[in-house]
């Protein structure tokens, strides 16, 4: 489905997330401009578009008067060194075009139920193979989990089995040990939160902060306007 890097109405100005209407029933919103007074007017049009796309659920972020809806999640940026347990790092092998489809296939199933983690599909499958830095993990021949680095940053990461995140990270984080290395993660994704914390990271700041819009504006911008 078709995103809208920028979305106009009459009140504003904003950028619409469509692509995962189709796997989470979500759309998100990202408001970037809004006339003084009509963020209520700006919004509701939005989500209007939204809910007509087919999405049942709506996250917003980007605007002051968000607050008024429920917070759905934050995502925080964590930062650390590559601090390596030579023990528990596994085997890595790069991910090929003949095995890209079924990378993106783990890396779906393990980030469905993960709040604010993007889909990818098969057109993504380039951007996979460019980076260089998607790799399967494996011990003992068996699969511990994927994992997907650029430069210094951790732009995926997961194990196929509980318990093994420890073993999946520290493999990851074997190709730039020593570095100070960084990553985004939803501050509902609490066992996540919790494995980077051991492995020495720690949250550095607020990226951004997503609500729930669950109907139109429960209050008017009236008294904002300008007379």
């Amino acid at each position: 489905m078709r995103d809208f890097p920028f979305f106009t109405t009459e009140y504003g100005v904003s950028s619409l997330t469509l692509k995962e209407i189709p796997y989470r029933k979500t759309a998100y919103i990202k408001i970037l401009q809004v006339q003084p007074g009509f963020f209520t007017e700006h919004l509701d049009r939005c989500a209007d578009f939204c809910r007509a796309a087919g999405a049942e659920r709506i996250l917003a972020s980007g605007e002051e008067g968000l607050e008024r809806y429920p917070l759905h999640a934050a995502v925080l940026e964590m930062r650390g060194t590559a601090l390596v347990d030579p023990e528990q790092v596994a085997c890595l092998f790069p991910v090929t075009r003949e095995l890209a489809g079924r990378w993106r296939e783990i890396y779906n199933g393990l980030m469905a139920s993960v709040d604010n983690a993007g889909t990818l599909e098969a057109r993504d499958e380039k951007r996979i193979l460019g980076s260089g830095g998607a790799y399967f993990v494996h011990r003992n021949g068996e699969l511990m989990g994927i994992g997907w680095l650029e430069d210094e940053t951790i732009l995926a990461m997961g194990a196929v089995r509980g318990g093994e995140g420890q073993i999946v990270l520290n493999t990851l984080l074997s190709l730039v040990e020593d570095r100070t290395v960084r990553l985004e993660v939803a501050s509902t994704n609490h066992r996540a939160i919790r494995l980077y914390e051991r492995m020495g990271f720690c949250r550095s700041r607020e990226v951004s902060r997503w609500y729930r819009v669950e109907g139109p504006a429960a209050a008017s911008d009236d008294e904002e306007r300008e007379v």
